[in-house]
């Protein structure tokens, strides 16, 4: 059964891969995108969630601020990324993207100046469509290379790449194009595809994008974050140092979820390892907010070297056991309460990969304490409703 589904996965793949005109070879090669970036998953925060089209110049470069100000950028959060409406709605007689004059007026090679004395890197937004999702600027849909160009000529360091307004291809077809474009512009730029799970681009993103979008967008409430984090874990097998599963920006601190639906979001996003892109604004952050999203100890998680996404390994009912690999023979482990009631989750060492009878050291990321007591073959704690615990476990050799 096993030898089965492993043979119709890789058909599958190999399918996907040439509807992209990509050569299967490159499945393992890398040739198409070898950009070298992504070791770890992306770090930083993007405009959309909190500003959509409310942004100008003077709102990033503070962002960029806030960001180095609050101790943020020294947790690995790096990148200040524009999302849609930057740009004016027609492009110039050279057929180039024009940032807006009323709201860029400095233009972005100059933001990305300031970013990057900040010690950050600038990531913008672009669309594999006629225009983006907005309908307030252009797309780069025929236009790859020469965009591609000027984005590398500003300074840009990652691109958002939506899927709007297309001409009816398939994302396997347009979003190569701009890979290409990409790998020829001369500098180095994290490409994000933003094709929202359309044709499970975990499939086929390897070779195309540094990450790769599994859902649609998301919103500010516990149902919309709860199901992005369920339909982002089917495609985990396929997470790996340079390319990573994308369940959507983070929500914390926009106000829709309480603390503890927050601190599942954001646990839950890094035994994933999602990229972590803060979605608020930075610049007038609660106390709150700047705990969840500064916790060291599961930023590390996310960024440990592994590079293994965490899956759920137990669900009964309501109740979930997260886990996955960490390195120096640790294990990442998330207990979930999704339901109504507080309520003890047990995880066995059988089911999350640790050998029977081992004892271990447990260390409880959000209290930041270390269990007094060693554990044998499992872990038991109470949950509150719509809560979670998360741990690391050492096994004692």
């Amino acid at each position: 059964m096993e030898a089965s589904h492993s043979t119709t996965l890789l058909l599958l793949i190999i399918l996907t891969a040439v509807a992209a005109n990509v050569h299967p070879n490159t499945l393992t090669r890398r040739t198409l995108l070898a950009n070298g970036l992504a070791a770890t998953p992306p770090m930083g925060w993007n405009s959309w969630n909190h500003f959509n089209c409310f942004i100008d110049e003077k709102m990033i470069r503070e962002t960029a601020d806030a960001i180095v100000s609050t101790g943020l950028s020294k947790l690995g959060y790096k990148f200040v990324n524009i999302d849609d409406c930057w740009a004016e709605i027609s492009r110039d007689d050279k057929g180039s993207l024009v940032p807006k004059n009323s709201t860029f007026p400095s233009g972005i090679k100059a933001l990305a100046n300031y970013v990057h004395s900040k010690g950050l890197k600038l990531g913008i937004y672009s669309d594999a469509g006629y225009f983006t999702c907005s309908k307030k600027m252009p797309g780069s849909l025929g236009h790859e290379e020469h965009d591609a160009k000027t984005f590398a000529s500003w300074g840009i360091d990652y691109l958002k790449y939506d899927n709007c307004n297309n001409d009816g291809s398939k994302p396997t077809v347009r979003y190569p194009v701009m890979t290409k474009a990409l790998m020829k512009a001369g500098r180095p730029i994290f490409f994000s595809l933003c094709e929202w799970g359309d044709m499970h681009p975990a499939l086929w993103g390897a070779v195309v994008g540094n990450s790769w979008r599994t859902t649609n967008d998301i919103s500010d409430n516990w149902d919309s974050m709860i199901s992005r984090a369920d339909q982002n874990e089917v495609y985990a097998e396929y997470a790996r140092p340079g390319g990573w599963n994308d369940p959507d920006m983070l929500e914390i601190g926009n106000g829709g979820m309480t603390k503890n639906e927050y601190i599942v979001h954001f646990s839950l996003w890094a035994i994933s390892k999602a990229p972590l892109l803060i979605g608020c604004d930075v610049r007038n952050m609660t106390k709150e907010t700047v705990e969840i999203i500064a916790n060291k100890e599961v930023i590390d998680v996310n960024q440990d070297k592994l590079g293994v996404q965490g899956k759920k390994v137990r669900m009964e009912g309501d109740l979930e056991v997260w886990a996955g690999p960490l390195s120096g023979y640790r294990v990442a482990l998330v207990l979930l309460n999704r339901g109504a009631w507080r309520t003890a989750i047990t995880a066995r060492w059988d089911d999350i990969g640790i050998p029977p009878r081992s004892s271990v050291i447990a260390r409880d990321l959000w209290k930041h304490k270390t269990l007094k007591q060693r554990l044998v073959d499992n872990l038991t704690a109470t949950v509150d409703s719509h809560a979670c615990k998360m741990y690391i476990l050492k096994p004692i050799s």
